[in-house]
């Protein structure tokens, strides 16, 4: 929900879709069921995460560059 909330803080989706997409994510209790969203509000939701770039951030390879000494157990004292 946090997503939608932040695609109506942009404007990408007005404030009826944003109700709409909220109670229909509400009531669906499997993944399947929410992919079965009317198309008028899928297709909201699809411009708005192509907006916000969403598909690249899920597809992005995580980042390799820590200092791995951040990770290291600490030996005692």
């Amino acid at each position: 929900m946090k997503t939608i909330d932040e695609m109506l803080h942009l404007d990408l989706l007005t404030r009826e879709q944003h109700i709409e997409i909220g109670a229909w994510i509400a009531r669906c209790t499997s993944p399947e069921e929410i992919m079965q969203m009317p198309p008028l509000l899928w297709q909201a939701m699809e411009r708005a995460s192509k907006i916000m770039k969403i598909d690249e951030d899920l597809l992005r390879l995580p980042s390799l560059d820590f200092d791995s000494a951040d990770f290291a157990p600490s030996s005692p004292g």
